[in-house]
């Protein structure tokens, strides 16, 4: 029984697929305006985890002080 071959490239992720796909159908400075456009949803999301976790914490404090 042969060892299977070792491949000497990596297969593609899904998202190297998506982004070879976008740099084909989209002009540079659409691909920018799209991805700034996601980090800022990314931030935001983030933010508002923030807002979550300290609204619980101060909640916390307030109940266990009584």
């Amino acid at each position: 029984m042969q060892a299977a071959p070792v491949r000497a490239t990596a297969i593609p992720s899904f998202t190297d697929a998506l982004r070879t796909v976008e740099s084909l159908l989209m002009s540079s400075g659409q691909r920018t305006a799209r991805r700034n456009a996601w980090t800022s949803v990314l931030e935001d999301r983030r933010r508002a985890k923030d807002r979550v976790d300290a609204q619980l914490v101060l909640e916390r404090a307030l109940t266990s002080s009584r």
